[in-house]
């Protein structure tokens, strides 16, 4: 069974990349461009891990990820926050992530990140 990951990033390039290279390791790849009803979209894709961006349109990453993490049937699933932002570590522990992936970063930080937080 393939592994899910659930991508929230308003930036399409990022969308873009991370699926070609997540699809490249026979990942299913669920992309949103805003935040819209998070919990319902957590709940219906019930991914493996979730990378968040920090400026998320709706309610930003900071909010819809305490909303994941405050829904008790999805706060397991691992979220790792992703940024441009250079307080990024901050952000993420603010939001109640899992980890935190500086941007830009390269095809192997993003590799070693997911499967480092899905082997914790």
């Amino acid at each position: 069974m393939a592994r899910r990951i659930l991508i929230c990033d308003d930036d399409e390039d990022i969308l873009s990349i991370c699926t070609y290279i997540l699809e490249e390791k026979d990942w299913e790849v669920h992309t949103r461009n805003h935040c819209k009803n998070i919990v319902e979209t957590v709940q219906e894709i019930m991914p493996d891990i979730i990378l968040m961006d920090n400026w998320i349109p709706d309610i930003g990453g900071i909010k819809a990820t305490q909303a994941i993490k405050s829904t008790l049937s999805i706060s397991h699933i691992p979220i790792v926050y992703f940024s441009a932002n250079n307080d990024v570590k901050a952000l993420a522990r603010v939001a109640g992530a899992d980890d935190f992936l500086a941007k830009p970063f390269d095809i192997e930080d993003l590799e070693r990140m997911v499967t480092s937080v899905l082997e914790k």
